[in-house]
């Protein structure tokens, strides 16, 4: 029985530290992603894969980027349109 205590804790404690590494790189590159938007360079790209990096693990990040995704469609759309 202390095995199996033992072993769900430390499952815990991994999953625990994983989700804090993913929130530290993911919040890195969103925070440069943002700072690229003023700075030369591919801002919206590096905003989308800091949110890529952070739907692994947060829900909140899926849903900001399906909206970004929905976005990026309808602009990319209307371009298509006008060009015709």
């Amino acid at each position: 029985m202390l095995d199996g205590i033992r072993k769900k804790w430390s499952t815990l404690g991994l999953r625990q530290i994983r989700r804090v590494i993913i929130f530290v790189v993911g919040m890195t590159v969103l925070l440069i992603g943002v700072a690229l938007l003023v700075l030369p360079g591919p801002g919206l790209l590096v905003l989308a894969g800091g949110l890529a990096i952070l739907a692994v693990e947060f829900k909140w990040a899926r849903r900001w980027l399906r909206k970004a995704r929905g976005m990026l469609d309808k602009v990319t759309n209307k371009t298509n349109r006008a060009g015709k």
